[in-house]
């Protein structure tokens, strides 16, 4: 017979149950986090001042990016705090509040990469309405939805998981609260409204694969027209970038959602669980930094203007100090 008290709180298993051990995880993670934000940081510094990265393409990249710091803000400095305290107990609101954000922010990102996959639709299939279909209010009109949606999909997602009682076991075998492990300890009977908003979910999250799967095949038909072998490259190697951020994103989340659950707990499941939250993240900047001669240029002028050097330097420091870092922007 199952026991109907009602749960208050959550415990969280993370990866080990020796103090020690889980204060390294818990500093290595805190390095990992502290890795990721930073880079992620840069990246929106980059694009929000410099003025040649102020294309639709950048202003997207720039929203997965601080979707991206939301993202892993979440769940990572929680379970440092955790393991250096070793109380790894969650209020059941504190559970409620990592389950909406997490979902929101991720839901958000799946429009976003859909949104990008768009832009680089337009500039290889329609180039010459390019401006006028990718204008600017049209880009914050689809970044706001993205957002809009990814919010309004984490509140009925987060809706219909905690309308359900919890019952039983309160340890949830994962470093942050995680839909299938509260499913496992739900004592209802009836899951309309959670497989409601999972349908909803599905349904959103196949519609964007398909329409950024229907975009790459439209590229794809432009780009092999193409003439030239270096026409060829130079066009695909714009949305490189986005196909493998999309790839990674996709690839981590089916490990995680799609794969069968175990009936006893396993530290792969974390596993999968730590790639899905950290990966994506951490690659991104990574990915458009070395794939992009754009944002190369860019970390190389903003290093020019907050280190400059040389000559040129000294004589316009003397003479005018606090402008120097514009000035040696002008003249190069």
């Amino acid at each position: 017979m199952p026991n109907d008290t009602r749960i208050t709180g959550f415990i969280l298993m993370g990866f080990s149950a020796a103090p020690e051990l889980q204060t390294v995880c818990g500093l290595f993670f805190l390095v990992m986090y502290v890795a990721v934000i930073m880079s992620n940081l840069l990246l929106i510094t980059l694009i929000t001042l410099d003025l040649k990265l102020q294309t639709p393409m950048y202003f997207f990249l720039k929203n997965l990016s601080l979707l991206d710091i939301f993202f892993i803000s979440v769940p990572i400095p929680n379970f440092f705090i955790n393991s250096i305290t070793h109380n790894n107990s969650i209020s059941i609101l504190g559970c409620a509040l990592q389950v909406f954000l997490m979902t929101s922010f991720a839901s958000g990102d799946v429009f976003v990469l859909t949104a990008m996959s768009y832009d680089r639709y337009v500039a290889i299939c329609c180039p010459l309405h390019y401006e006028t279909i990718m204008s600017s209010g049209n880009c914050v009109l689809m970044v706001g939805f993205s957002w809009a949606i990814g919010v309004l999909f984490g509140a009925l997602y987060t809706a219909g998981t905690f309308s359900m009682p919890f019952c039983g076991s309160i340890v949830i075998p994962q470093f942050f609260c995680d839909v299938p492990s509260l499913l496992r300890i739900s004592c209802s009977d009836i899951l309309v409204v959670i497989y409601s908003s999972l349908g909803m979910g599905v349904c959103l999250g196949m519609s964007c694969f398909i329409c950024i799967v229907i975009s790459y095949f439209y590229i794809i038909s432009t780009v092999l027209k193409i003439p030239t072998t270096k026409g060829q490259s130079k066009a695909f190697a714009t949305c490189l970038p986005h196909l493998t951020v999309f790839s990674v994103f996709i690839v981590t989340a089916c490990f995680v959602y799609l794969k069968p659950p175990s009936v006893v707990p396993s530290i792969s499941d974390r596993l999968f669980s730590v790639l899905h939250t950290v990966l994506p993240p951490a690659l991104n900047p990574v990915i458009y930094s070395l794939r992009n001669s754009d944002v190369k240029r860019a970390l190389k002028r903003l290093q020019q203007n907050l280190c400059p050097s040389g000559s040129l330097h000294v004589t316009i420091q003397s003479n005018c100090p606090w402008f120097c870092g514009s000035h040696i922007k002008q003249i190069l």
